[in-house]
């Protein structure tokens, strides 16, 4: 019985493991993934941005159709820092990302999480519930950037 247990287990943590793994042939594949995120969530939330900061004029359903792209956006980078994507291709990522994964896991989840709320307030059609949602997400992405990017 337990090894049929241990054979079960093992199977499954391979079967999980299998989809991160093969997910990206080389290592320059997993980088250029995650900037490249990176640089869509950015272009969306700096729309959102103009308009909150007032140079472009305010319009709820680009904003909230930014918003959503932000927040999907969001969930996909993190694939892309994988170990030993440190190095491979030039990147701007910080040691700390490999050396405190619970610390860097933690400032992910923040900043996903309020791209959440950023969607949810641009659904509103409310500037200033915008702003404040605005103001908190770039707030996260300004503490992740702090400890775990580098010039």
């Amino acid at each position: 019985m337990k090894a049929i247990l241990t054979s079960v287990l093992a199977s499954s943590l391979l079967v999980l493991a299998a989809p991160a793994s093969a997910q990206f042939a080389k290592t320059e594949d997993a980088i250029k993934y995650r900037q490249s995120a990176l640089f869509v969530l950015g272009q969306h939330f700096g729309r959102i941005g103009a308009m909150v900061n007032g140079r472009v004029p305010f319009d709820a359903k680009v904003a909230a159709e930014n918003a959503d792209i932000v927040a999907a956006m969001a969930q996909l980078p993190w694939a892309g820092f994988g170990p030993g994507t440190d190095k491979g291709a030039p990147t701007k990522a910080e040691p700390a990302i490999w050396t405190e994964p619970a610390k860097f896991k933690e400032a992910s989840d923040k900043m996903v999480a309020e791209t959440a709320k950023l969607a949810a307030a641009a659904k509103t059609g409310n500037l200033d519930t915008l702003k404040t949602a605005f103001g908190a997400t770039a707030g996260s992405c300004k503490a992740c950037h702090d400890a775990f990017r580098g010039k």
